[in-house]
């Protein structure tokens, strides 16, 4: 009796699996840490394993692209129909520094299998998300009988998402012809939980900056000068205190503007998920919720921007009293953004805001860094109708349900320069432990995401023609 086409699929991966999670075990043994200097060629040794293993798993173009930074890794892979519909994948190869010391069971970097779960840096962001795609690509072409994928399938890897892809946009506009597709499917995300499969939808943008007040040109005794001259900390306590209303909603004068207001059939969806807020709150270690009023917890996650005080200090900060007006202070705040706003626009406004705010005698400076643009995919693009179905066929024909992810990347880059539709497939879980101790990925899930990519090209063959 000839297999169903998922059942195919399935055959493949389960005779895959053991080869699959060697390779895997393999690559998670690099320590490709970008954000410390010593591990720069571990990083370089990490693009070249995975350029080698696209290259071994049939795709005739791996290459290492060089950044002024950490290397990226570029493969593609024709489709052997030239008016097949093209589609860029991307994900990263660098992780989070990690050693025993911060917690760990075992070396982070010595992969270990307990009780159906691989424990290992990189396990699952991202480096378990990114190499699903070598076996997803087989399997496709074992359950469809094909020698190329149906769709023109690309991959981009970079190797410092974990330091914030200070060199992505630029290599993407460098090699925006060589990357042209007509969709970008990011594996970096995750599911709602092992039970409740799910896409996400969006990510939200980011903007940092740090303020600097200036007072006197060295701290001064609080007798002799405090009430006659200002006070840098006093205006940096002012201008945190003023950054909220008693709504919690950003004073910042066009801050909101733009916004792209949460539908009905959204905040529905978003209600269907089995949320448990006090273990929500366990798992954020605090004590109480707090957010924009009119907006459940899910809301102000993922679809509201927020304003965070990252830290903020100036004067003495030693044992006992010392009685001074301190020279200056420092306040560190960061802005996530959602789907309309312009980090451009929110950097301006803050600056004016806080000149605004500024007494005379205090000199400030302020610095932006880290400007990410928010992305959404709409829940009626055809596109993201196909990574549903994907995602359906792997989880047995379970619901799969929508979220976004509060967090940032560089998908909107591509989306910018690329000019096409961002699609998230994810198969992480929020125990998954990224960037903390023993960070881990559930095998089945891992596979499950293995399957949901080998079914994912056929049908964006057929949805983006």
């Amino acid at each position: 009796m000839s297999q169903t086409p998922d059942s195919a699929v399935r055959t493949h991966v389960h005779q895959q699996r053991s080869a699959f999670l060697d390779d895997l075990a393999e690559w998670l043994r690099i320590p490709s840490v970008s954000a410390q200097p010593e591990h720069a060629g571990d990083v370089r040794r990490s693009a070249e394993w995975l350029a080698g293993k696209l290259a071994e798993t049939g795709f005739p173009v791996a290459e290492v692209w060089e950044t002024p930074g950490a290397p990226a890794v570029f493969a593609h892979w024709p489709s052997d129909d030239p008016d097949a519909p093209t589609v860029l994948v991307y994900g990263h190869h660098d992780v989070q520094p990690a050693a025993r010391e911060d917690g760990w069971r075992t070396d982070p970097f010595e992969p270990e299998t307990v009780d159906g779960r691989l424990y290992a840096r990189g396990a699952a962001d991202d480096k378990g998300q990114v190499l699903l795609h070598t076996l997803g690509v087989r399997a496709h072409l074992a359950a469809t009988g094909r020698t190329a994928p149906a769709v023109h399938l690309k991959l981009l890897v970079e190797g410092e998402e974990e330091s914030g892809s200070p060199h992505f946009r630029d290599l993407v506009e460098r090699r925006a012809d060589r990357l042209a597709a007509d969709a970008v499917v990011v594996s970096d995300t995750g599911m709602w939980s092992e039970d409740t499969p799910t896409v996400c939808t969006g990510m939200r943008g980011l903007a940092e900056c740090e303020i600097t007040f200036r007072g006197p040109d060295q701290d001064i005794h609080s007798g002799s000068f405090g009430g006659a001259v200002p006070n840098p900390a006093t205006v940096a306590a002012r201008i945190v205190a003023a950054l909220h209303d008693e709504d919690e909603r950003v004073t910042v004068p066009g801050f909101y503007d733009g916004v792209l207001p949460l539908s009905d059939a959204e905040r529905e969806l978003f209600a269907e998920l089995p949320f448990d807020e006090a273990a929500w709150l366990r798992t954020a270690r605090s004590h109480g919720t707090l957010g924009e009023s009119g907006y459940s917890t899910l809301e102000r996650l993922w679809a509201r921007p927020t304003a965070e005080v990252n830290g903020i200090g100036g004067g003495y900060q030693g044992p006992g009293g010392k009685t001074v007006v301190p020279a200056s202070a420092v306040v560190k705040l960061s802005f996530r953004l959602v789907a309309g706003q312009e980090p451009d626009a929110v950097e301006r406004a803050v600056a004016d805001w806080v000149a605004d705010r500024v007494p005379p005698g205090i000199r400030h400076e302020i610095a932006f860094s880290g400007a990410t643009r928010p992305c959404l995919t709409p829940l009626d693009h055809p596109a993201l109708g196909s990574v549903v179905r994907a995602m359906g066929r792997a989880f047995d024909g379970a619901k799969i349900r929508f979220t976004r992810e509060g967090g940032s990347g560089p998908a909107a880059d591509l989306r910018d320069v690329l000019g096409a539709p961002v699609l998230f497939l994810g198969i992480s879980v929020p125990s998954d432990r990224w960037h903390g101790p023993d960070e881990k990925v559930e095998l089945d899930l891992l596979l499950k995401g293995v399957e949901a990519a080998a079914h994912l090209w056929e049908d964006l063959a057929r949805t983006l023609r």
